[in-house]
Protein backbone atom coordinates (compact mmCIF):
# COMPACT_ATOMS: atom_id res chain seq x y z
CA UNK A 1 0.00 0.00 0.00
CA UNK A 2 2.72 2.25 0.83
CA UNK A 3 4.40 1.65 -2.26
CA UNK A 4 1.35 2.82 -4.25
CA UNK A 5 1.32 5.78 -2.24
CA UNK A 6 4.59 6.51 -3.24
CA UNK A 7 3.78 6.18 -7.21
CA UNK A 8 0.97 7.90 -7.04
CA UNK A 9 2.64 10.61 -5.13
CA UNK A 10 5.43 10.79 -7.96
CA UNK A 11 4.05 9.55 -11.08
CA UNK A 12 3.11 13.34 -12.08
CA UNK A 13 6.99 14.41 -11.74
CA UNK A 14 8.36 11.86 -14.05
CA UNK A 15 8.52 13.39 -17.57
CA UNK A 16 5.88 12.57 -20.34
CA UNK A 17 7.34 10.26 -23.44
CA UNK A 18 7.28 12.64 -26.07
CA UNK A 19 4.40 11.73 -29.17
CA UNK A 20 4.41 13.08 -32.39
CA UNK A 21 0.65 14.39 -33.04
CA UNK A 22 0.63 13.45 -36.98
CA UNK A 23 -2.68 15.22 -38.43
CA UNK A 24 -3.91 13.86 -41.88
CA UNK A 25 -4.66 16.42 -44.78
CA UNK A 26 -6.94 15.65 -47.83
CA UNK A 27 -4.37 17.55 -50.23
CA UNK A 28 -0.63 19.36 -50.43
CA UNK A 29 -0.59 22.11 -48.70
CA UNK A 30 -0.20 25.23 -51.24
CA UNK A 31 2.88 26.35 -49.75
CA UNK A 32 4.47 22.80 -51.48
CA UNK A 33 2.58 23.21 -54.94
CA UNK A 34 4.64 24.17 -58.18
CA UNK A 35 7.45 22.60 -59.94
CA UNK A 36 10.58 21.12 -58.05
CA UNK A 37 13.32 20.32 -59.67
CA UNK A 38 16.96 18.87 -58.29
CA UNK A 39 19.09 21.41 -57.10
CA UNK A 40 21.49 20.41 -60.33
CA UNK A 41 18.60 20.35 -62.56
CA UNK A 42 17.48 22.42 -64.87
CA UNK A 43 14.00 23.46 -65.52
CA UNK A 44 13.09 22.57 -68.57
CA UNK A 45 9.80 20.40 -69.59
CA UNK A 46 12.24 17.53 -70.51
CA UNK A 47 13.65 17.47 -66.87
CA UNK A 48 12.57 13.67 -66.08
CA UNK A 49 13.23 14.08 -62.48
CA UNK A 50 11.05 17.77 -61.92
CA UNK A 51 8.60 16.77 -59.42
CA UNK A 52 5.41 18.80 -60.03
CA UNK A 53 2.73 19.11 -56.69
CA UNK A 54 -0.57 20.42 -57.10
CA UNK A 55 -3.35 20.14 -54.35
CA UNK A 56 -4.49 16.69 -55.47
CA UNK A 57 -1.91 15.52 -57.98
CA UNK A 58 1.52 14.37 -58.09
CA UNK A 59 3.93 13.82 -61.55
CA UNK A 60 7.29 13.08 -61.30
CA UNK A 61 9.90 10.06 -61.38
CA UNK A 62 7.02 7.78 -60.20
CA UNK A 63 4.64 9.25 -62.60
CA UNK A 64 1.20 10.90 -62.68
CA UNK A 65 -0.56 9.61 -59.55
CA UNK A 66 -3.13 10.58 -57.41
CA UNK A 67 -2.73 12.12 -53.78
CA UNK A 68 -4.59 9.87 -51.40
CA UNK A 69 -4.21 12.23 -48.54
CA UNK A 70 -0.54 13.68 -46.60
CA UNK A 71 0.48 13.44 -43.47
CA UNK A 72 1.63 15.80 -41.34
CA UNK A 73 3.96 15.20 -38.24
CA UNK A 74 5.99 18.37 -36.49
CA UNK A 75 9.66 18.33 -36.52
CA UNK A 76 11.79 18.90 -33.72
CA UNK A 77 13.13 21.53 -34.89
CA UNK A 78 10.24 23.46 -36.01
CA UNK A 79 9.29 22.43 -39.54
CA UNK A 80 6.55 20.12 -40.47
CA UNK A 81 7.53 16.68 -42.03
CA UNK A 82 4.41 15.75 -44.42
CA UNK A 83 4.14 12.43 -46.48
CA UNK A 84 2.09 12.53 -48.94
CA UNK A 85 0.28 8.95 -49.92
CA UNK A 86 0.54 8.66 -53.66
CA UNK A 87 -2.41 6.24 -56.14
CA UNK A 88 -0.21 6.00 -59.23
CA UNK A 89 -0.49 3.47 -62.00
CA UNK A 90 0.06 0.22 -61.64
CA UNK A 91 -0.79 -3.18 -63.71
CA UNK A 92 -3.96 -3.57 -64.55
CA UNK A 93 -7.01 -2.06 -62.44
CA UNK A 94 -4.22 -2.20 -59.50
CA UNK A 95 -3.20 1.13 -58.17
CA UNK A 96 0.38 1.35 -56.92
CA UNK A 97 0.86 2.92 -53.66
CA UNK A 98 3.88 5.22 -53.48
CA UNK A 99 5.33 6.97 -50.83
CA UNK A 100 6.49 10.89 -50.96
CA UNK A 101 8.45 12.36 -47.81
CA UNK A 102 8.84 16.64 -48.05
CA UNK A 103 9.89 19.49 -45.76
CA UNK A 104 11.09 22.78 -46.29
CA UNK A 105 14.45 23.62 -47.00
CA UNK A 106 16.87 26.12 -45.04
CA UNK A 107 17.33 27.24 -48.33
CA UNK A 108 13.77 27.88 -49.31
CA UNK A 109 13.49 24.98 -51.12
CA UNK A 110 12.54 21.30 -49.96
CA UNK A 111 13.67 18.20 -49.35
CA UNK A 112 12.00 15.29 -50.79
CA UNK A 113 11.84 11.48 -52.01
CA UNK A 114 10.14 8.54 -51.05
CA UNK A 115 12.41 7.32 -47.85
CA UNK A 116 14.53 9.78 -45.86
CA UNK A 117 17.61 8.30 -46.57
CA UNK A 118 16.80 9.54 -50.33
CA UNK A 119 15.52 13.22 -49.25
CA UNK A 120 16.97 15.17 -52.46
CA UNK A 121 17.59 18.83 -52.23
CA UNK A 122 15.00 20.56 -54.83
CA UNK A 123 14.49 24.24 -55.52
CA UNK A 124 11.05 25.69 -57.41
CA UNK A 125 10.43 26.85 -60.77
CA UNK A 126 8.83 29.59 -61.63
CA UNK A 127 6.21 29.85 -64.57
CA UNK A 128 9.18 31.41 -66.87
CA UNK A 129 11.24 28.73 -66.58
CA UNK A 130 13.93 30.29 -64.43
CA UNK A 131 14.37 28.35 -60.96
CA UNK A 132 13.48 30.48 -57.75
CA UNK A 133 13.60 30.16 -54.18
CA UNK A 134 9.91 29.45 -52.53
Amino acid sequence: MRGICLLALFAPLVPQAATAHVVRHNSVPEAYWGTWIPDTGACSADDKSAIVLTAKDYVGPAGKCSVDYVSETPAPKGAAIYSARLLCPGTGAQKKVVNLIFRSDAGGGIAAGPTFASLKTHRSCSESGAATKK
